[in-house]
């Protein structure tokens, strides 16, 4: 019996796209921002800084080195918010019919920079943050680890005191979703921006 649902939070949450972000790193001066942002997973010091490896300050030093002239911290964190196109605060409201029998969390690929906006007032018209809607959020930066590594999803299971077994993922990236199910992890695979909200209802229907 599921107790723990576990969602995605760029492309589940939030409909993201990395077009707009790349063409403000591209604005600071990163000439081939494709070189190192992916919907899923970074490269370079973008990886570093998603992955807890490097602050927020070191990257913007890295990132001054690459555009060759100075970043601060908010030119990156308006280039980083470039990959959130809405907050699906549908969805969100939802999770509030859910809450009072299963405990909900984030595992996320993400960044202080994204945090920062997403742990605040500004996240919704209402002025509620991420940490309104969920119990535990699991953050690659924090946890030193990212998605699909298994070492990620183990970690979770072990700081929230989860089971596999009664625990499920909801992902819009394919490699996350093979990842947790080799750890024994039940999943739901839905695409970047999709309704979830029916087929979630419906297959915790189904779990007796």
């Amino acid at each position: 019996m599921i107790k723990d649902i576990v969602f995605d939070f760029g492309g589940v949450l939030t409909l993201i796209d990395s077009t707009q972000a790349m063409q403000r790193f591209k604005e600071l001066g990163v000439q081939e921002p494709e070189k190192y942002i992916n919907s899923y997973l970074q490269s370079g010091p973008f990886f570093s800084l998603e992955n807890g490896d490097i602050t927020a300050e070191e990257f913007c030093e890295e990132l001054a080195k690459i555009c060759n002239r100075p970043i601060s911290y908010d030119d990156a964190k308006h280039a980083w918010l470039g990959f959130i196109v809405q907050v699906q605060t549908e969805f969100l409201n939802f999770l509030q019919q859910l809450r009072p029998r299963y405990r909900l969390s984030v595992l996320s690929n993400t960044n202080p920079f994204i945090q920062s906006w997403a742990r605040s007032k500004e996240f919704t018209a209402t002025g509620k943050s991420l940490d309104d809607y969920f119990d535990l959020l699991f953050l690659s930066y924090k946890m030193n680890c990212s998605k699909p590594g298994e070492e990620i999803y183990r970690k979770m299971l072990l700081e929230g005191n989860m089971k596999a077994e009664e625990t499920l993922f909801i992902d819009d990236g394919e490699h996350n979703i093979a990842a947790a199910r080799k750890v024994g992890i039940n999943v739901l695979k839905v695409g970047n921006g999709e309704d979830w909200r029916d087929t979630l209802a419906k297959l915790l229907a189904t779990d007796k």
